[in-house]
Order: structure tokens, then C-alpha cells, then sequence
């Protein structure tokens, strides 16, 4: 499964162009991230296999990462290939940032409002295929638990316009956010969408899922299960 980014504003932020995230089997085992320069000025940071474009020694390192993943997981060790992406792909935030949002209605949410109940950051876009179910799923979580649990829709590269069509035709009692940048990457290390934060009663962090693969649902709700028994 592979998802792409478009040459969006948040991609520039980052500094990215068109890179992918990859996935093997459910596995995130390489950003956009990992493929070019991201930060600012000492804060710069060189991507694994960057520079890519033209460069037969990162080629090389990605091929070669991307074998032994498929190597690993034919034999069976999944646990392996997550455990080595994991430490080098995922960057989790400790707890909800202390980060205003103002929702669709011009309604401010912040971290004080959801003391106590178990949070999910949905981070979507109007044109990622799965994000759509991603979402109608999540509204079953929401109708389950009801007001224990708050979740939080922010979207990303999207026309509101489109965003709020689709608010309307879904009818889901979250808080629609249309995101900036800056308050993207205040949730991390936002590298495919959907991507899915598990914030705890005490607004730590608890799990966060990278894009849509078949683990997410059991997953997921088996960590809500835990948070909110």
C-alpha cells in the first residue's frame, strides 16, 4: 500500500515533494519524510535515503531496506520489521499539545476542554480514499462510547467547501477542524493520512496509527477498550 503526497503547502512545510510513505503488509516502514530535508536552518534534518532523486547509494539503501522487510515478514516476523521501522519512522508526541482549535462553527477547543475523556485526532483529507470509512468508522466508536470519548476530525489540504459537504452528508458529532500547518505538526510526526492519535483521561499519549491498514480497527478499539473500561 502505498500513499502520496501531493505538492501542498504541508508538504512544503515539511519538505517534501511527491514522496510516498511506504507500507509493507500493515507495516510503515518508510515516510515522506525519510526521502528528502526537513526542518529549518540548524535544525535541519537529512532523511534516510536523502538526497533520492539521482542518487544510486540511497536507491540502493531503500531497495535494500524494503527486501529485507518482505524477507522478514515471509518468515513470519512482523514483530521484527515493526519494532526496526517503528524506531526510525515514528516520532510520537507525549501528550496533547497545548493547541487553540477553532472548529467549523468558530467554536474554541482546547486542551482543558477535553480534560478527562479519552481523545481520537483523526488527521484526513478530503481526497485520501480511505479516510472517508476511516471516518464513518470512528462515528461508531463515538455512538458507543458516547460522551467518554471526543474526537477530533482535523483536516488537511482540503476546500472547505468540500469539507463541510461532507460534514453535512455525514452528520458525525465531531469537532471539524480545518488545520493549519503549524498546528499539524503540533500532533508530531504527521507523515500519511489518515493518521489517527489515542490521547488517555490525562491527555497522554496512548497509540498513534499511521494511514489505514487492515490492523487498524482491532488495534485501535483494543486500546479504547483498555482506556475506557
Amino acid at each position: 500500500m502505498v500513499e502520496n503526497y501531493g505538492e501542498s503547502e504541508l508538504a512544503k512545510r515539511f519538505g517534501v515533494k511527491r514522496y510516498p510513505a511506504f507500507f509493507v503488509d500493515d507495516v510503515l516502514v518508510a515516510t515522506p519524510k525519510d526521502f528528502g530535508f526537513y526542518g529549518k536552518g540548524e535544525g535541519e534534518k537529512n532523511g534516510r535515503y536523502a538526497p533520492f532523486v539521482k542518487n544510486a547509494a540511497s536507491y540502493e539503501r531503500f531497495r535494500a531496506d524494503i527486501e529485507r522487510a518482505i524477507g522478514l515478514i515471509l518468515q513470519g516476523k512482523k514483530d521484527v520489521v515493526r519494532q526496526e521501522a517503528g524506531s526510525q519512522t515514528e516520532e510520537h508526541i507525549p501528550a496533547y499539545p497545548a493547541v487553540a482549535l477553532t472548529d467549523l462553527d468558530g467554536k474554541t477547543v482546547t486542551r482543558e476542554d477535553l480534560a478527562g475523556r479519552v481523545v481520537l485526532v483523526e488527521i484526513w483529507a478530503t481526497w485520501c480514499p480511505p479516510c472517508r470509512p476511516t471516518l464513518s468508522w470512528l462515528g461508531e466508536l463515538k455512538k458507543k462510547y458516547g460522551d467518554d470519548l471526543a474526537v477530533i476530525a482535523l483536516t488537511i489540504e482540503s476546500d472547505e467547501a468540500d469539507v463541510k459537504k461532507l460534514v453535512q452528508e455525514m452528520k458525525l458529532p465531531f469537532v471539524w477542524v480545518m488545520a493549519t500547518p503549524d498546528q499539524v505538526r503540533a500532533f508530531g510526526d504527521v507523515s500519511a493520512v489518515p493518521t489517527l492519535l489515542v490521547f488517555d483521561r490525562e491527555g497522554k499519549t496512548a497509540a498513534t496509527f499511521f494511514g489505514a491498514p487492515p490492523s487498524l480497527h482491532g488495534e485501535a478499539e483494543a486500546t479504547l477498550a483498555s482506556l475506557l473500561r
